[in-house]
């Protein structure tokens, strides 16, 4: 593994960044970026001197491993744990410079899930032999990434919590995305706590319903958590899709619920 320096900004197809964008600083972290076997990059932030400390993978939205996400890390290596987000896309293609979000949709389209998978095993992998513990392991993810978060809890049931913000539930089947999270509803044995918006008209109420059903019915230890008025990307505090009341109770519940199990 190779190490490297992280902090390449926002992805340029994120328009403007907002005023209210969180700044997280380092101290008394350890930060940086590796490359994984695999060839993937993984930005990591951990508290200094850190022995066994609960893992948690993050899955970035579709701009890519751009600051939101690092700051993301940051935050969750602040409460005591080690947090790590590979980019899973980087090697099909940068959605930092991108133009525009159909041409990093065109990115994401060619990335196999199962090679996916493969990415977030090598990082659950590094962190256990960097001071983490794979016993005490949760992932979480936003937009795309809230997808592979549920993607990955059907994939690794030794996961001991999972909390998916916003990630579509369903869509096209491809032979590189051949599955989605209401596919995977019945196989979910990890805790799970979904947190998703109530207006966001790209993951419509009544397949948020149908997951909940199937989730339900499937005995599965997950449940999600709808914000009426919340739009898509309520958590992504760098753009105008930000509410800050909502994504604020939705980060506490998220903190408290890996803490119930065991992560933090």
């Amino acid at each position: 593994m190779t190490e490297e320096t992280g902090g390449k900004g926002f992805a340029k197809a994120a328009g403007e960044i907002s005023i209210t964008a969180v700044k997280t600083d380092a101290e008394g972290l350890d930060t940086g970026t590796v490359t994984l076997p695999n060839g993937a990059p993984v930005y990591f932030a951990r508290p200094h001197h850190g022995r066994d400390l609960p893992i948690v993978l993050v899955a970035q939205e579709i701009f890519g491993l751009h600051e939101h996400i690092c700051d993301v890390v940051r935050r969750l290596a602040k409460l005591g744990l080690f947090a790590l987000a590979p980019d899973y896309l980087a090697r099909y293609g940068d959605p930092l410079t991108a133009p525009d979000i159909d041409s990093i949709r065109a990115i994401v389209a060619k990335v196999p899930d199962v090679e996916t998978m493969g990415v977030f095993d090598e990082a659950l992998a590094y962190a256990a032999g960097k001071g983490g513990d794979a016993t005490h392991a949760a992932i979480t993810g936003f937009c795309w990434g809230g997808r592979v978060a549920w993607l990955y809890a059907a994939h690794n049931p030794n996961l001991a919590a999972c909390a998916p913000w916003y990630g579509r539930l369903d869509g096209p089947r491809t032979p590189q995305q051949p599955r989605w999270p209401i596919d995977v509803a019945g196989e979910i044995k990890v805790q799970t706590l979904g947190l998703y918006g109530g207006d966001d008209p790209g993951i419509p109420y009544d397949v948020v319903l149908d997951m909940k059903d199937r989730l339900a019915k499937a005995g599965a230890p997950a449940d999600i958590m709808l914000y009426d008025r919340a739009p898509h990307g309520f958590f992504a505090d760098y753009r105008p899709s930000y509410r800050r009341t909502e994504a604020h109770d939705a980060w506490g519940r998220m903190v408290a619920f890996f803490r119930a199990q065991g992560v933090g």
